[in-house]
C-alpha cells in the first residue's frame, strides 16, 4: 500500500492494525556515464514498492534528495546541507508519529546519507530524553544492500568491479525496473579508481567520469531482477521483526 495513493481515512484504518511504515530515502546525484541521477532513491523505492505489492508493507513517499555535496561537480546533482537534511528527517518523523506511526523504517540507498540519518535519529530521540519521557517511536535505518542475503548475492554476481559508487548492483536494479532507460558506453578504465572523498572539486578531479572503483558495464536487467526479488523478501522479514520490536520503559509496547 502506498501512502501517497491512499486517502486519510484509509491510512487511519491501517493504523488500527499496524503502526509500521517504510520510508525509501536516497539522493539525486550523478552515477557515472550510464547511471541514472535518481539511482540512489530509485533502488530503495523499487524494493519498497515491490514489498508493498508482495506483502502488506505501507510505503511513504520517497525522500529523494539527500546529502550529496561531494557530487555537485557533476551536472544534475541536487544536495541538501547535512543540517537541512537532518531537520527534514526529523519533521517527517514527527509528522508520522503525530498520526500514530510507531515504527519508522528508513530504507536507504545512498552511503553519503548514513551519518546524517543517524544524527537525525539522535535529534529525534532527544525530544523525549530532555522531556524526561520515553519515546514510543522507534526509528530504523537499513541500507538496501545490507538487507540479509543481498550483499552476499551482489558479491557473488560481481566478485570483481563492484566498487563503491555507480556499482553494477544498483545500476542493474534500475535497469530491471526501467529497461527503456538503459544506457551503454565504453568505460576507460574498465574498473574505476578508488580513493578518498572530500568536497565536490576534489571528487571531480579524482574520479573524472563519476565512478568509484566500479564497472557498471557488468549490470544486466536479469541480475537486477534477482537482486530486487532477494531484497524484497528480506525487507518483508525485516519489517516483521521490526514491528514486533519492543520500546518504552521495561520494554513495554505501546
Amino acid at each position: 500500500m502506498l501512502l501517497a495513493f491512499s486517502t486519510w481515512s484509509e491510512i487511519e484504518a491501517v493504523l488500527r492494525s499496524s503502526q509500521t511504515i517504510v520510508i525509501p530515502i536516497g539522493s539525486c546525484e550523478q552515477h557515472g556515464p550510464t547511471g541514472l541521477l535518481g539511482t540512489d532513491w530509485l533502488c530503495p523505492e523499487i524494493i519498497a514498492h515491490a514489498a508493498a505489492t508482495a506483502g502488506n508493507a505501507l510505503v511513504a513517499p520517497t525522500f529523494n534528495i539527500g546529502m550529496a555535496q561531494h557530487h555537485l561537480g557533476f551536472a544534475g546533482t541536487i544536495s541538501l546541507r547535512p543540517s537541512t537534511f537532518q531537520a527534514a528527517i526529523c519533521d517527517w518523523s514527527r509528522s508520522l508519529a503525530r498520526h500514530g506511526f510507531r515504527r519508522l523504517y528508513f530504507l536507504n540507498g545512498h552511503g553519503g546519507n548514513i551519518a546524517s540519518i543517524e544524527a537525525a535519529f539522535s535529534e529525534f530521540y532527544a525530544d523525549a530524553s530532555f522531556a524526561g519521557s520515553s519515546s514510543q517511536v522507534l526509528l530504523k535505518l537499513r541500507n538496501w544492500w545490507d538487507l540479509p542475503g543481498v550483499g552476499d548475492l551482489a558479491e557473488m554476481m560481481f566478485p570483481v568491479g563492484h566498487g563503491h559508487h555507480a556499482t553494477p548492483s544498483e545500476i542493474a536494479i534500475t535497469q530491471a525496473a526501467y529497461p527503456a532507460s538503459i544506457k551503454a558506453v565504453s568505460y576507460a578504465p574498465r574498473i574505476a579508481p578508488v580513493g578518498p572523498i572530500h568536497d565536490a572539486a576534489d571528487f571531480r578531479s579524482r574520479f573524472a567520469d563519476g565512478r568509484v572503483g566500479s564497472d557498471p558495464g557488468l549490470a544486466t536487467p536479469e541480475l537486477g531482477r534477482r537482486l530486487i526479488d532477494a531484497a524484497t523478501a528480506s525487507l518483508l522479514d525485516d519489517l516483521s521483526a521490526f514491528e514486533n520490536e519492543r520500546s518504552g520503559p521495561r520494554g513495554a509496547r505501546d
